[in-house]
């Protein structure tokens, strides 16, 4: 087989749209997928003959305004580029849409060196389906930019949410705290002091010790530094906060003076106030804070 029929060969196997056109961009010779296109598209009498000029096509292109305009101005451009030797490739992609089919289409042009005049070789490749995998990502890169800012919307109304709940627990327990601890514990306090039935001391003295327990709001605070208070430590430590001296706190508690102090002495302790000449009323008010 002559090396001339085994090029044609080579070149009417390949799948790619193939063209050579002269110095002035006039068709020379096209491969079958070439010709293939041309007549599948009827466009064999004007854009794909042998004798026409491409570059004339392209600048009649050229002449409208949409986005193929566009396109068909750059790749005159590109051709010349290479037919004078600026450029060693040209390289571009376009839309070709049909009808019913969208289509994409990438185009070469390098020069054609077999002669001394200057020739270039321009190639079609279908690129539609990389087009269409960049389209699909590009699609579901909008519809998770979309779902991120959805989140992103909810996870703000959470937070706001979640701050308005502790804003709003914070004010139930320091209503519940002041009215407990004004209203009720007071009275409380007195019926204690004065001539009670066994029976309804114990009842009064429950209730009194259960309450102070539910009012105590620096106890969560305690319990994050890590402190281990027993529960008469809590009450005691309550009631110095609220301002008691020892002997009232002993006789809230029904204690001894010397026991109150103890039990001061261990809070102190606990808190890091051993050394310190810092008030332990003062600190406790400040972890309330």
């Amino acid at each position: 087989m002559a090396a001339t029929n085994l090029y044609r060969e080579v070149v009417n196997s390949i799948s790619a749209h193939v063209a050579i056109i002269d110095e002035k961009g006039v068709i020379l010779e096209t491969n079958q997928a070439w010709e293939q296109f041309a007549d599948d598209n009827d466009m064999q009498a004007t854009y794909q003959s042998v004798g026409s000029s491409y570059l004339n096509i392209c600048e009649v292109a050229a002449d409208d305004e949409d986005e193929k305009a566009a396109e068909a101005t750059l790749v005159a451009h590109g051709i010349r580029q290479v037919l004078t030797g600026k450029l060693p490739e040209f390289v571009t992609h376009y839309p070709c849409h049909s009808p019913d089919k969208k289509r994409w289409f990438m185009v070469r042009v390098v020069p054609f060196r077999e002669e001394q005049k200057a020739k270039a070789i321009v190639t079609h490749e279908n690129i539609t389906p990389i087009m269409e995998m960049q389209e699909a990502l590009k699609q579901k890169e909008a519809e998770l930019t979309q779902e991120r800012e959805k989140l992103e919307e909810t996870n703000t109304a959470l937070r706001v949410l979640l701050r308005q709940r502790d804003e709003d627990r914070t004010r139930l327990e320091e209503t519940v705290y002041n009215n407990v601890d004004r209203l009720v514990l007071p009275y409380i306090e007195k019926l204690l002091q004065g001539r009670l039935a066994d029976n309804h001391r114990t009842l009064a003295e429950i209730a009194d010790n259960n309450l102070r327990d539910i009012i105590s709001p620096f106890l969560r605070t305690l319990s994050s530094l890590g402190l281990l208070l027993t529960p008469q430590e809590i009450e005691v430590a309550n009631l110095v906060r609220n301002g008691r001296s020892s002997k009232e706190i002993a006789d809230i508690m029904t204690l001894s003076v010397a026991g109150v102090d103890f039990h001061r002495k261990r809070l102190r302790q606990k808190l890091g106030l051993a050394n310190s000449k810092k008030n332990l009323r003062s600190f406790l008010l400040t972890l309330e804070s």
